[in-house]
């Protein structure tokens, strides 16, 4: 088949356009969550009724329409950027979806993620309907980054690639390694979404001990209770101490495991590779150690605003760069194979 009649795929900058909003979409999501806007606007899509933060003569309705929760401007302006931003990278997924379509390039990863952009949607109608439940709030979170995989796994495809005949061809053992990264960070982002959701991350105010000992009276049964029925106002937590110390704990314990388990595998990649896979493993010691610093910082300093969505940030970036590894890693082998 000659070039010409191949399908032609998406051009790159449309998908690296698309992960930047869909990072700046998470990075918002986690402003509003931390500065306690979640529920800035108690209905959905719109806010009070109306399709922007109610100002004016709108105020007095506003309030009078929902007594229970008197409007706050600056909370209320905080959710509705963060759902314009979110309705702006849902048009845009879904005009790469019919250039996918109408290209017969890429359709299945397009089609994906339109289906996970309706059903971030719901998420985010049931994150506020549902007020705050948390294991809402943490699949919201888990769904924005698996939108925001996605599209950087549709970039790195898109990108033009030219092996180098001269790196040393990666182990196996390698991509293995790569592919369970994915899996024990992912169970670290869930357990950071269920912390914050939880509002434990204060739980235990020091480092690296917890209220004075290594391993502190905890209620791992209540802590881990998914679902509480419905009608609960989850704004602030409900968890008693011992239970939200038991979800703070569980955090810290998984982030050393992540850490270790991610360390190991930069280290061999940097030790047993070459070229652009070295790069990586250095990229990502340098972001693990920034990540772990940061989560640091939040305990020691009361968890300042700018270090926790920071660290939310940082996650983000760090589940990009496993992506790349392993996006990477599978490439250069099926390359030489």
């Amino acid at each position: 088949m000659t070039g010409s009649s191949q399908p032609s795929s998406i051009h790159p900058l449309l998908w690296l356009l698309a992960v930047v909003l869909a990072l700046t979409v998470v990075v918002l999501g986690a402003y509003t969550r931390l500065s306690d806007a979640g529920l800035g606007c108690p209905d959905w899509p719109g806010c009070y009724g109306h399709l922007a933060v109610p100002s004016g003569e709108a105020v007095a309705r506003a309030n009078e329409a929902y007594a229970h929760r008197p409007l706050e401007p600056g909370k209320a302006w905080k959710e509705m950027i963060h759902r314009y931003a979110a309705g702006t990278l849902g048009l845009m997924v879904l005009g790469l979806t019919v250039v996918a379509w109408r290209r017969r390039a890429g359709r299945a990863l397009a089609t994906a993620l339109l289906a996970l952009i309706v059903f971030q949607a719901a998420l985010g109608m049931w994150t506020v309907t549902l007020m705050l439940k948390p294991v809402v709030v943490m699949g919201h979170l888990l769904g924005g980054l698996s939108v925001l995989g996605l599209l950087w796994l549709g970039y790195l495809g898109a990108r033009s690639y030219v092996p180098d005949r001269r790196a040393v061809p990666p182990p196996a053992l390698l991509r293995r390694l790569a592919v369970g990264a994915i899996v024990v960070l992912g169970l670290q982002i869930a357990l950071g979404g269920w912390t914050s959701a939880n509002y434990a991350a204060l739980a235990c105010p020091t480092f690296p001990k917890c209220l004075g000992e290594w391993w502190p009276p905890m209620d791992m049964a209540d802590g881990f209770v998914l679902w509480r029925g419905l009608g609960v106002n989850y704004e602030f937590g409900v968890l008693d101490s011992p239970a939200r110390v038991a979800v703070h704990m569980a955090h810290r314990a998984w982030a050393l495991v992540t850490f270790v388990y991610l360390a190991a595998t930069a280290t061999l990649v940097v030790r047993w590779t070459s070229g652009s896979l070295r790069t990586i493993g250095w990229v990502l010691w340098l972001v693990l150690l920034t990540q772990v610093s940061l989560g640091i910082a939040n305990v020691w300093f009361g968890l300042p605003l700018p270090v926790a969505v920071a660290h939310n940030a940082l996650a983000a970036v760090l589940l990009l760069t496993v992506l790349t590894l392993v996006h990477t890693l599978y490439r250069s082998g099926k390359t030489r194979g």
